[in-house]
């Protein structure tokens, strides 16, 4: 595709790599073992994953403004190529897929554009971004070295599992290259990238990597600030101060291209969702699924970023020199000719605060925290100093039914001995297939005779299934794969003398986006036998079945507007409850207000839903284990990892299903789900998003010495066309608990409510200036003292 000429720099990702490119400005990007360098200019990027198909259009606007508000200067998106080419030689690049548009978008923000264009881009997408009809391709092998495949992303360690992987990674980069583009192009995570092709990081912590060649710039390309979620999985978090520790670290030891994954995570739309991958693709991301920022996350990195590009002209153009202050404690100091000076103090120790000495002057560190000088004297950031809710629901909704048949709808796609494997059936054109096929006994069967009940038992290589015999769900027991090979099913089902028919419905929940041969991983039915005929198992996995791709109500396209006549809707005052196999239909106004929406699934089971016949994603009441290891407080201290701050035991993985606004008109909508195992519609509602509360917490330092944390600030913002109503908690001293349930300390200051009300009240945004002149700071002289804020946003 040929990309109108906008007046970015572009750093485009093939085969793991990219390249910075300029469409208007002649541009002559190249860079040194310290930056980029853009016509002579050396530059720091600091840059915000937001995926164009993951939001629309008319949130784009607003989400890059919230990035650039946070102190961000470049966007990052990859290039979903399964979006752009349906089938072969079929293009879409409109909607949530007008890649030009959220180009230009960028461009009319000012900002810079970081285009990853895979086209694998992995990304816990569907396939990993890869049209499926690309592995019917004759000889398409994906990530290896073959002709019909000739693309990549994040390989180094994929290398080992292919033939001439080595040889393949080497002619992607050299055809990178080859393309004279007079721009660099690196690779993620491919650390044997041949010169002068840049390696990157991709981690929660890039400081102590270094670049293959010392003549290149140190880039981290994925900066994890939460993490994704799985159906039945409980919900991870990543601490707004372990976030920012990792930045300033990196920075601090020499980095100068910084890329948060993600910064907008947003929604998986439909069935664009990896394996078991929730429809929500949040990620405790600094803005959240909504488009909302989440504090005290983003506005604690931006007053990081604040804080770093202060130090920008100094930390690009000069080295660090090291120097130790403590056992874990150390100062990188830049200084260039010109008397320029910027110190970044660390105290890499997770437990133990400490004072250290620099330069003549006492610094107060906490464990695992970084200072930023940004003149070599005064503290202007620490990492370590220091949510959504729904208003009233909708009314109750007014419903049209339509029951969807179990098993084989019209004519049989096709009849054949034996199961067959499901992937390669539906090409994933649908989440379903049946497999159908009947058994007839005698009146003298012993488990007629005795009454005993016969058990069912299935084994599936994922994802899901549900099972009618005789045309009623029947319950078992492990009806999901958690992403093992196989997964297995078992129940009691209640056959009778005569013909008995046995239709199984086989489900995806979204299709692998990584990992050695995963194109080649199998879904479906392996096996079907029935225990207890004269202590017999009847093995029915070689039996005729009868197949059918699809639901008939899915084929039809009943979700669209335009195909609503194509069945017979049963409108109805009282819904069926706890129905399989049904189809609901209801017309519903915009909820009053701008605020983002979100549709409350609670109730339901297991499905998908269409608003407009805009894909709103599946839905799922897949709760996580009770006995999942969660906690209530999350020591932000310490190495992070995805499974050290988990939340929600036992509770549903997601309840809140993200319908964008510019998906409405003002009356006349069509809300339509699809319902596979039974829920109670009548409790669906919409509700608006919005943040009820939003909280500060700053640290002041140890001997509350002003000159040396001057500038330690909360910033407080409430959406737009909000404002702050009300002050619900404020303290200067040793207040104690998180937001929302803060409570003072032994140590207060009378006047901190009074003080914030002063300068926040009123206004969308304030900022509270921890200083002696607002503060009483010599308050309590052996306490260690913070302030904490919580405001209302009305």
């Amino acid at each position: 595709m040929k990309i109108l000429p906008v007046r970015l720099i572009v750093l485009f990702i093939f085969f793991s790599f990219c390249c910075f490119n300029s469409f208007c400005l002649a541009a002559n990007v190249t860079y040194d073992h310290r930056s980029l360098i853009i016509d002579g200019r050396r530059k720091l990027f600091l840059s915000a994953s937001i995926h164009y198909p993951r939001s629309v259009p008319a949130m784009w606007p607003e989400l890059i403004q919230a990035a650039k508000e946070g102190g961000l200067n470049t966007i990052e998106s990859y290039v979903f190529w399964s979006g752009h080419e349906l089938s072969p030689g079929k293009y879409s690049f409109e909607g949530r897929y007008d890649l030009v548009k959220f180009v230009k978008t960028v461009q009319q923000a000012g900002m810079y554009m970081l285009l990853r264009i895979g086209p694998f881009v992995a990304a816990e997408y569907n396939y990993g971004g890869v049209p499926v009809w690309l592995h019917y391709i004759p000889g398409s092998v994906f990530r290896s070295y073959s002709k019909p495949f000739m693309v990549e992303n994040e390989y180094q360690w994929y290398e080992q599992f292919y033939k001439g992987g080595k040889e393949y990674a080497m002619w992607a980069a050299s055809m990178a290259v080859s393309q004279n583009t007079g721009v660099p192009w690196i690779m993620c995570q491919q650390y044997d990238a041949p010169d002068p092709v840049i390696d990157t990081c991709n981690s929660f912590y890039c400081d102590q990597f270094t670049p293959h060649s010392s003549k290149m710039p140190k880039i981290w390309t994925e900066n994890w600030p939460g993490w994704f979620k799985k159906f039945g999985a409980p919900d991870p978090h990543r601490p707004h101060q372990d976030v920012a520790f990792s930045v300033a670290r990196f920075i601090q030891k020499g980095g100068s291209v910084h890329n948060y994954y993600m910064y907008h995570g947003g929604t998986n739309f439909g069935r664009t969702s990896g394996d078991f991958v929730t429809t929500s693709y949040d990620y405790d991301a600094p803005i959240d699924e909504y488009g909302l920022p989440r504090n005290p996350k983003w506005g604690h990195l931006k007053e990081l970023h604040e804080a770093i590009m202060l130090c920008e002209g100094v930390l690009l153009n000069s080295d660090p020199i090291n120097l130790s202050l403590g056992p874990s404690q150390e100062a990188d100091v830049y200084a260039d000719s010109s008397g320029a000076c910027a110190a970044f103090l660390s105290n890499t120790d997770n437990a133990t605060d400490t004072t250290v000495v620099f330069r003549n002057v006492s610094y107060f560190l906490p464990a695992w925290s970084v200072s930023i000088l940004s003149d070599c004297k005064n503290v202007v950031f620490n990492t370590a100093k220091s949510d959504s809710s729904a208003d009233e629901g909708s009314k109750a909704l007014q419903w049209d039914v339509f029951k969807e048949m179990t098993g084989i709808w019209g004519e049989a796609n096709f009849v054949k001995s034996g199961l067959v494997d499901h992937l390669n059936t539906t090409k994933d054109t649908t989440d379903y297939l049946w497999y159908t096929t009947s058994i007839i006994f005698s009146e003298d069967e012993e488990f007629l005779r005795t009454g005993s009940q016969p058990v069912l038992l299935i084994e599936s290589k994922g994802h899901t299934l549900h099972a009618f015999i005789n045309q009623e769900l029947v319950q078992g027991n492990s009806t999901y794969s958690t992403g093992t090979l196989v997964f297995s099913f078992t129940a009691l089902i209640p056959l009778k003398a005569g013909k008995n028919k046995i239709d199984l419905l086989s489900m995806t929940v979204g299709l692998p986006s990584a990992g050695p041969f995963y194109e080649w991983t199998g879904t479906g039915l392996t096996s079907v036998k029935i225990k207890g005929f004269n202590n017999r198992t009847l093995d029915f996995s070689s039996y005729n079945w009868t197949y059918k791709i699809g639901v008939q109500g899915e084929d039809l396209r009943i979700y669209n507007p335009d195909n609503l006549t194509n069945v017979n809707w049963t409108p109805t005052s009282e819904p069926p409850k706890n129905q399989p196999l049904t189809w609901y239909k209801a017309v519903v106004n915009e909820p009053v207000g701008d605020e983002p929406i979100g549709l409350d699934m609670l109730h339901m089971g297991k499905g998908q839903a269409w608003l407009n016949g805009e894909p709103i994603g599946r839905y799922w009441d897949k709760r996580s284990s009770i006995d999942d290891h969660c906690v209530q407080e999350c020591d932000y201290r310490g190495t992070f990892n995805q499974q050290k701050c988990l939340t929600g035991s036992g509770e549903p993985t997601q309840r809140w299903y993200h319908v964008p606004r510019s998906w409405f008109k003002p009356s006349g909508n069509i809300l339509v789900i699809f319902e596979e195992k039974g829920g109670d519609p009548t409790r669906i509602r919409f509700s608006r998003r919005n943040i009820s509360s939003i909280c500060g917490l700053v640290a002041a330092d140890e001997d509350g010495n002003e000159s040396s944390n001057s500038n330690a600030t909360i910033h407080l913002q409430c959406p737009k066309n909000r404002s702050i109503s009300t002050v619900k908690f404020a303290s200067f001293g040793t207040p104690t608990g998180k937001c929302g349930s803060f409570r003072m300390g032994d140590c207060h200051d009378p006047n901190s409510t009074s003080f914030v009300e002063k300068v926040c009240l009123n206004k969308n945004k304030c900022a509270i200036e921890l200083t002696e002149t607002n503060f009483n700071k010599g308050l309590c002289p052996d306490a260690t003292k913070t302030l904490a804020v919580e405001v209302t946003c009305s």
